[in-house]
């Protein structure tokens, strides 16, 4: 963030960002601005080789295409390799984009970029061989956690009504069914012994309802937070 308002304040038109291990080949720079000097897309990622990366694992491979899948299905774009860091921003879509997690913008912004209606596309690139090891994945489970987490985190801003409605669905249903077991049980003559049932159905049915109160009240404070963006983009434009 510090390298896009940098480049704002100073006049960029378009910003391209790069990794500091010289991963990704400079001379595809050309391809990765092409889309947004012909008015094609405000942001460009560069989709990498994956399968024929010599020092990436099977295990790596595997989950680099699983987590593009998954941030596709988030945000409603047709990013092939999501984690590539080699990208390129019009001036309007840097200025739309706030990066909230301290680990990496790389997924986040992907996710905010679909939910605000940013046009993304991706442009095949090729990488120079492996030049030190990623100071960013210190081993593969540590990054899968991280992500993950930062993929719900962002959902949750951008889609908190759906995410709190569909958690509040999931506790009702399955408080409702223990619930009507135990109606059951107890008109048939055999509820004895099945109280506990009962509370753990009411109890999964309160923690339902409240996740309907925090899906209005998150919805408001996105509502609000929409607003908030809305300002603070007319006074970058100003």
């Amino acid at each position: 963030m510090s390298g896009i308002h940098y480049s704002i304040e100073n006049g960029a038109d378009i910003i391209v960002n790069t990794d500091a291990d010289n991963q990704y080949k400079a001379s595809f720079i050309k391809d990765l601005v092409k889309p947004i000097i012909e008015n094609n897309a405000d942001i460009v990622i560069g989709t990498r080789p994956i399968s024929k990366i010599k020092h990436f694992s099977f295990i790596k491979k595997c989950l680099q295409k699983f987590g593009s899948f998954f941030v596709r299905v988030l945000s409603n774009t047709d990013v092939k390799d999501a984690p590539s860091g080699f990208r390129a921003f019009s001036r309007s879509a840097a200025e739309q984009l706030i990066v909230f997690n301290e680990y990496t913008y790389t997924l986040e912004t992907i996710i905010q970029a679909g939910h605000k209606n940013i046009k993304i596309v991706s442009c095949p690139i090729d990488i120079n061989g492996e030049t030190r090891p990623s100071k960013l994945v210190k081993n593969i489970f540590s990054y899968v956690k991280k992500s993950a987490i930062t993929m719900i985190r962002i959902y949750v801003i951008y889609k908190p009504f759906r995410f709190f409605i569909y958690l509040a669905l999931f506790f009702l249903f399955f408080g409702l069914i223990i619930c009507f077991r135990f109606l059951y049980l107890f008109i048939i003559g055999e509820g004895t012994g099945h109280i506990q049932s009962l509370q753990l159905g009411t109890l999964l049915i309160l923690i339902g309802f409240i996740n309907v109160l925090f899906a209005f009240l998150s919805d408001l404070i996105a509502a609000n937070r929409k607003l908030l963006e809305e300002i603070r983009n007319k006074i970058n434009r100003y």
